[in-house]
């Protein structure tokens, strides 16, 4: 059975280290923010300006003026720091971000990824995603392995316009946790209940699938 977003969330804060700076991207990656784990000094960065994001607010707790980069409500946790755009993208540039966690159209064998725009559909801007991928070493991008048609977004190359190139080395999708290495993606886990077949149907890029691939484990 395909992963939830908030299981996929709970598999990407597993990711987490003690004293990171974390970027989180919208969508999937937002979800992060409610999974760290207790006692992990963690502090989450958002492009729009703020250090020491919090998880999502309780009803009672909103602040219309306290948003991530998706323009979604946040908290800020205690030691937070707020400051402008333009230190916070020195802060991205300057390679002062220990993980991102990117959202994606595709994401191809070499490691390039597509997240930024459709042709022929609206565009908002690329946003912070181009600054991220280059200036961070550690990226995990969370995306569905295919799209609603069926088709593969793990690919030989990307067919969208490029964020980024050579730069993701790890996904985690509805069905799977991956690794790219020297021109393949390695299989590494696989969601609870989704078959290895059903991976390797839906990859249309080159996929090494170790003997044994583990089932990935959620507490109830």
């Amino acid at each position: 059975m395909a992963l939830t977003r908030e299981q996929m969330a709970q598999r990407v804060a597993r990711e987490m280290q003690d004293g990171f700076y974390v970027n989180l991207g919208i969508g999937i990656p937002t979800l992060v923010a409610n999974y760290i784990p207790e006692g992990m000094e963690v502090m989450l960065q958002s492009e729009n300006g703020l250090l020491g994001m919090g998880a999502f607010p309780r009803e009672n707790e909103v602040d219309a003026d306290m948003i991530n980069a998706g323009k979604q409500t946040v908290t800020a946790r205690i030691g937070a720091s707020i400051f402008s755009s333009a230190e916070s993208f020195a802060m991205i540039r300057g390679g002062h971000i220990d993980l991102t966690v990117l959202g994606a159209f595709e994401v191809d064998v070499q490691g390039n990824i597509a997240s930024w725009m459709i042709p022929g559909k609206m565009v908002k801007g690329m946003g912070g995603a181009m600054d991220l991928v280059a200036g961070a070493e550690n990226i995990i991008v969370t995306m569905t392995h295919a799209s609603k048609d069926g088709e593969s977004k793990l690919l030989p190359h990307c067919s969208l316009p490029l964020t980024g190139a050579g730069c993701i080395k790890r996904v985690l999708t509805d069905l799977a946790y991956l690794e790219i290495r020297d021109g393949a993606f390695i299989l590494k886990e696989r969601a609870p209940g989704v078959s290895v077949e059903e991976i390797v149907s839906k990859t249309a890029g080159k996929l090494i699938v170790p003997e044994h691939v583990p089932e990935m484990q959620f507490s109830a």
